[in-house]
């Protein structure tokens, strides 16, 4: 990583004076880069004691390899095991290629699942028909379940369930910008929306339709008297979609909230399903 960061910083000094030369043999280091990600080698943002810290030259890296490449067709062709009647999948035109290490990683994808080259699932990770971008971690054992989407330089824990729907935002620039984090074993219900560097606590559930931005006020109903916080969820906080009132000129209308009921139980630790976890609490969501 430090070589990597060394012969990144001098591309981008080479590159004050000539522009071109992301094209040309120096701009090489952007392939490394690409090819460290996509084998889990090197991350845009990762736990260092406890704290997460984002690695700003490798965003500034992804984003150079826009730069160095041109868009080109990305067609694949698969030939079944009996070895006839050869199998194309859709053509896409782009200038980074869809990943392909799939069987070194121990990863699985499941048609028409697309994780772009750059990405990284870990062992036994599972993508459905869904889509990871350039940039992103998905770490052992995540399920990325159908349509979810993890976006640029996400996140994504050890054993984490995306399911059905879930949006998770991609924060590419500005390259110093924190990524969305969803931390081990959280499970993050249907058609959820996690977005804006929000951080996810390790264990912790999200119930359907809960949004997550910067902004949203999270708000701890558990004690006698409400907290509320922004930009994350606690671990093993069991999270429900709320509303706050919030007077506007035309009168007092319901604004989103997302609000923290409870706590994971053991009984939900291992292999939870969403309605377990809530039913806890006498929610239905």
């Amino acid at each position: 990583m430090e070589s990597l960061e060394a012969q990144f910083t001098e591309l981008e000094e080479r590159l004050a004076g000539d522009p071109g030369a992301i094209k040309k043999k120096p701009g090489k280091v952007v392939e490394d880069v690409l090819d460290a990600l996509d084998d889990g080698m090197l991350r845009v943002c990762e736990p260092v004691e406890g704290e997460w810290v984002v690695h700003p030259w490798v965003k500034r890296a992804i984003l150079l390899a826009f730069a160095r490449y041109e868009n080109v067709h990305v067609r694949e062709m698969h030939f079944p095991a009996t070895g006839h009647n050869a199998a194309f999948l859709p053509s896409y035109y782009d200038k980074l290629p869809t990943k392909r290490n799939w069987k070194k990683l121990g990863a699985r994808c499941v048609p028409p699942g697309v994780a772009r080259y750059g990405s990284y699932l870990g062992k036994g990770a599972i993508l459905m028909p869904g889509y990871v971008n350039v940039g992103a971690y998905v770490d052992d054992g995540t399920m990325v379940d159908t349509w979810a989407t993890v976006g640029s330089c996400a996140q994504i824990g050890k054993g984490v369930h995306l399911s059905g729907g879930v949006g998770i935002g991609g924060v590419l620039e500005p390259p110093q910008a924190m990524p969305v984090i969803v931390e081990d074993g959280a499970f993050v219900g249907s058609r959820c929306i996690v977005v804006e560097g929000v951080r996810v606590g390790r264990e912790a559930v999200l119930g359907a339709g809960v949004v997550l931005t910067a902004s949203t006020p999270v708000v701890d109903v558990r004690g006698e008297q409400p907290v509320t916080s922004r930009g994350a969820i606690p671990p093993r906080a069991v999270v429900i979609p709320g509303s706050l009132p919030k007077r506007f000129p035309a009168g007092e209308f319901g604004t989103p909230c997302a609000l923290i009921i409870g706590e994971r139980s053991e009984s939900t630790d291992t292999k939870t399903s969403l309605n377990a976890a809530l039913r806890e609490f006498e929610v239905a969501v």
